[in-house]
């Protein structure tokens, strides 16, 4: 089996159990490539590793599984090396709160095990895909989590024009709006008033960034729905955050927004379910008194 390892450059402390996933695979006679800015990372840090079978340098790479080792933001930048490649993803959490990497250090023997035995699942989630007018993006468009508008700086709100299959208007004076899908309920979305989503639910959600009315309130539509963004600024520019790849654009782009065309592939354990994850990491449906 050929595992394909991304990793997260910024916290050496964290990266140092990656050693335990080393071990793992050499004593399954795996084989590995390692991307290329990681595995610099790694010997930097001085931190032991066997001789990978490759260097990946581009997103032009092949393997049987992409292992994602650090936070949730590890697996989101590892999605977008994977794109369309139809890899599936293990994202082995040596972050903080890690809600899509699910899978702790401590038990990567057993999950490794668990895939050479085929006893795993694959989930596969939505991505929604940012379209621009005019010129394309320079990053990887489509978004795990969320694509979201905002203001460039500190100056006053802006108004978000939002077309819903080129019939319905709905005007939002905020500091931006988030699309999110299923897996990005759980993210920024949520940490802005928005509702928890199931991930194989075929929804997303407009959420928006502190509104200057009441009622502008979080709202979920069908997953079919081609969303249209149009921005007002007073500085004529703002940003457009795909999975936290920002990118500037001047106020006469228009933003769309639908679902891609392929989903993004996550290994899960079977015995782990989403309302577990609910209750491990956001404490979901706990009497804190108890």
């Amino acid at each position: 089996m050929k595992f394909a390892i991304f990793g997260n450059k910024h916290q050496s402390k964290k990266s140092r159990s990656i050693e335990k996933l080393f071990d793992t695979i050499t004593r399954n006679g795996d084989q590995f490539a390692i991307d290329g800015s990681f595995h610099e990372f790694l010997k930097g840090e001085n931190i032991p590793m066997p001789e990978p079978d490759g260097i990946i340098t581009s997103d032009d790479f092949t393997a049987d599984i992409a292992i994602s080792f650090g936070g949730d933001g590890t697996l989101l930048r590892t999605a977008s090396r994977v794109g369309s490649k139809n890899i599936p993803i293990l994202g082995i959490n040596a972050g903080r709160l890690g809600f899509l990497t699910t899978t702790s250090n401590e038990d990567v023997d057993y999950v490794i095990g668990k895939i050479h035995s085929r006893e795993y699942d694959v989930e596969e989630l939505s991505l929604i895909e940012a379209i621009p007018s005019g010129n394309k993006l320079r990053s990887y468009p489509c978004a795990l989590n969320e694509i979201a508008v905002m203001k460039h700086d500190s100056s006053s709100m802006m108004t978000v024009d939002v077309t819903l299959d080129g019939r319905d208007r709905i005007t939002y004076q905020a500091d931006g709006l988030i699309v999110a899908a299923p897996s990005g309920s759980t993210g920024y979305s949520l940490s802005v008033g928005g509702p928890i989503i199931a991930p194989n639910a075929n929804v997303l959600v407009l959420t928006p960034i502190a509104p200057h009315s009441l009622s502008a309130r979080p709202i979920v539509i069908s997953d079919s729905t081609e969303i249209e963004i149009k921005v007002n600024s007073r500085s004529h520019n703002f940003l457009i955050a795909i999975d936290g790849r920002n990118e500037s654009c001047d106020d006469t782009t228009t933003i769309m927004v639908r679902k891609a065309r392929y989903r993004q592939l996550i290994i899960r354990r079977r015995e782990h379910t989403f309302i577990q994850n609910l209750k491990e990491k956001l404490m979901w449906g706990t009497d804190v008194r108890e």
